[in-house]
């Protein structure tokens, strides 16, 4: 079942003696457990340490998702014509870099929300190269029938991190202080950058012939995905729901600390609790697909996915506990079954040349709508104020599944076979 280097073989189970998987899979894993001190200490640095008003939590999350919007399209281009993997090195190391000049400049007196915005801004120009790589380098990695199997584990480490990170994090936080947990973080991406320079594997080799103006590969990975009936929908699905989940989190740690009275440690066991779910998700994500249909399987976990945000905006200070860790459940089950079962169907039906741009083109439309969510957010918490800014994020996330439960995706047994 397994070629002589024992690389690519259409055995799932061979993924555990696939070393180059084995390697990119330790660095993701790696990788995430780290990114939950950025993720818990950026946004309370803003809303403890520098008391940044709403409007200024949404230009946070604005600039920070920004390059995906400027430059995503262009990324994938680049993506397709470059080896993938020094572009991985790369962006671990600069965002490990990058990183490390917020405890420097706590440790100065020299943290302003303006820095906060110039590190996001930096850190998310070196995600879009990494996560279009990312992947783009997985089908060229991995059997394209090990393609399901192989985001199921870098989802259930995801998961799992996602599990048991945020309490360690609130904790260390609260214990060492936001700045200092940071670089916990930039440690992460050095070592996982480290580990995806081992990597053996050799990709299929660039073409470097004749090249296309940059604007007509720019035009052809916009025609893969709004040309194709199944990546249209799914663009739309997760656009929206992005958007609204984006407004909804730009508010959520000034509701969690302001009206709901937690701190770092009580905000990162509520994650951790609700994130109990995700492995579960991540684990059954196939099945489930095998099982309802990979087309039903989206559906219902969208739906769900969207139903998870109703309780954040009912909680009060008595029942914050057990309203946010039931939203937390829900959605982090729900999330691992799409993102597997959707990004396995992207990449399976899409030619090897066109993987980066399509991941590109997917990245633009997807997460480029999280910078105007993070604005909208901003503007609506200013407007209305916190509790029912999330109550209308909350109402529009919901409506997400339409995309998908209105489109062919809804009636897919299995992915299909691509087509050039």
């Amino acid at each position: 079942m397994t070629d002589p280097a024992g690389t690519r073989t259409a055995d799932p189970a061979a993924l555990w003696r696939h070393s180059d998987f084995m390697k990119l899979w330790s660095a993701q894993t790696i990788s995430a457990f780290g990114d939950q001190f950025t993720g818990l200490a950026i946004p309370l640095i803003a809303a403890l340490t520098l008391q940044a008003t709403a409007g200024q939590m949404g230009i946070l999350t604005a600039v920070e998702r920004a390059p995906f919007l400027l430059i995503g399209l262009l990324a994938g281009v680049w993506v397709d014509r470059w080896p993938r993997r020094p572009i991985l090195i790369t962006g671990d190391l600069g965002r490990a870099a990058v990183l490390l000049t917020i405890p420097v400049a706590a440790l100065t007196a020299g943290l302003s929300m303006l820095h906060l915005y110039a590190v996001g801004l930096v850190v998310g120009v070196l995600t879009v190269f990494f996560d279009v790589a990312y992947q783009a380098y997985l089908p060229a990695l991995v059997d394209r029938r090990q393609l399901v199997e192989g985001n199921s584990k870098l989802e259930a480490t995801r998961s799992l991190a996602n599990l048991a990170g945020p309490g360690i994090a609130g904790v260390v936080i609260q214990v060492i202080s936001a700045p200092l947990a940071i670089a916990l973080d930039a440690v992460s991406f050095v070592i996982s950058g480290g580990l995806i320079r081992l990597i053996k594997g050799q990709e299929p080799a660039v073409v470097h012939g004749p090249r296309n103006p940059l604007i007509a590969d720019v035009r052809e990975g916009l025609g893969v995905v709004f040309g194709h009936r199944l990546l249209r929908s799914i663009a739309g699905c997760t656009g929206t729901f992005n958007f609204f989940t984006s407004a909804l989190f730009t508010l959520y740690f000034l509701f969690a600390t302001r009206e709901l009275g937690l701190g770092p440690a009580q905000i990162g066991i509520i994650f951790s609790l609700g994130n109990v779910s995700g492995l579960l998700g991540a684990l059954t994500a196939g099945r489930l697909a095998r099982r309802v249909g990979v087309g039903r399987a989206i559906v219902a976990a969208t739906l769900i996915d969207g139903l998870g945000l109703i309780s954040i905006p009912l909680a009060t200070r008595a029942t914050a506990l057990p309203l946010l860790v039931f939203s937390g459940l829900l959605t982090s089950f729900a999330n691992p079954v799409y993102n597997i079962n959707q990004v396995s169907l992207r990449q399976a039906i899409t030619p090897h040349r066109l993987q980066g741009r399509m991941n590109a083109t997917m990245r633009f439309l997807v997460w480029g709508t999280m910078p105007l969510g993070g604005l909208a957010g901003g503007l609506l918490g200013e407007g209305l104020g916190l509790r029912p800014a999330i109550a209308i994020s909350a109402a529009g996330g919901v409506l997400a599944f339409l995309w998908v439960a209105l489109s062919p995706v809804r009636t897919l047994k299995v992915i299909p076979e691509p087509a050039e």
